[in-house]
């Protein structure tokens, strides 16, 4: 399988907590090329995926592999806490997150920020790096700030359970301004429904209209987190029109760092074999 290759995989497994590693394991894995790749865990998904979007593998700098996870629709996912739990989905996701490790991934993501109710059980099954959602990056920037926008595919879906699953301090909770993009737009209906086609401009433009609403409620905000990792290939025309700062995926560094270290170790080890 290539470093951009889509495996559809079945599973089963078992968990325990942890949000994050401090750092990449020491120990050896067993990679499939010598740079190591992302993994991404996706739903069982058709619509579009333009350049920016997380299972576009034009979107990263670094080699990517993709895993479906049979039947996780974007319907069963996006879902409340006690929905997601019912469609029973961390078994799977679980085996998908540790095949992937084993065939070399230096971090793993997924493909919707909803997944973040499953972190720490899937951070808990391997050593590398797994960062479910943006949501993650939420309490290191309300360090910063005092608060921070998330603007959501489903804001009637996403709760409080969500957030303090990503680290949100249970009294910071309420500095967490979310708004949702509205649930019969193109880009919700088309995503949702996980339609073949959609309408890339009224989507950019669905995005927007949410993104601009939050910010006409909260014109103080500064920053806004894209949960969706579908709304990023709309970051600049957020940016453009809000003055917001967006977050994405494409900004954990956790995913990143990864690649960072393996390539100074590489580049030592060459200087090394030099007479």
């Amino acid at each position: 399988m290539g470093m951009s290759d889509v495996a559809r995989i079945n599973a089963n497994t078992a968990p325990s907590p942890r949000i994050l590693p401090a750092d990449p394991p020491a120990g050896p894995l067993a990679p499939a090329t010598p740079v190591g790749f992302l993994g991404i865990v996706m739903l069982d998904t058709r619509f579009p995926r333009p350049p920016g979007d997380v299972g576009n593998p034009a979107t990263f700098s670094v080699p990517t592999r993709q895993v479906i996870v049979k039947g996780a629709w974007p319907e069963k996912v996006v879902q409340t806490a006690v929905s997601m739990r019912a469609n029973k989905l961390l078994a799977p996701f679980s085996a998908m997150v540790r095949q992937l490790e084993q065939q070399g991934a230096l971090a793993i993501t997924t493909s919707c920020g909803f997944l973040v109710l499953l972190q720490r059980e899937l951070q808990a099954v391997v050593r590398v790096p797994v960062v479910t959602s943006s949501l993650l990056l939420l309490p290191e920037l309300l360090a910063l700030q005092p608060q921070v926008g998330v603007l959501t595919i489903s804001a009637s879906r996403l709760e409080p359970e969500h957030l303090r699953c990503a680290g949100v301090p249970r009294q910071r909770l309420a500095d967490v301004l979310l708004q949702g993009v509205e649930p019969g737009s193109e880009f919700a209906r088309a995503i949702l429904g996980n339609l073949p086609q959609m309408d890339l401009q009224q989507a950019q433009a669905d995005v927007l209209r949410a993104a601009q609403a939050l910010k006409a409620r909260a014109p103080h905000l500064s920053t806004l987190v894209l949960e969706c990792t579908n709304m990023p290939p709309y970051a600049a025309a957020i940016e453009a029109h809000t003055g917001l700062h967006t977050v994405s995926l494409l900004q954990a560094q956790a995913l990143f760092k990864p690649f960072q270290q393996n390539a100074a170790a590489q580049a030592a080890a060459t200087v090394g074999l030099l007479p």
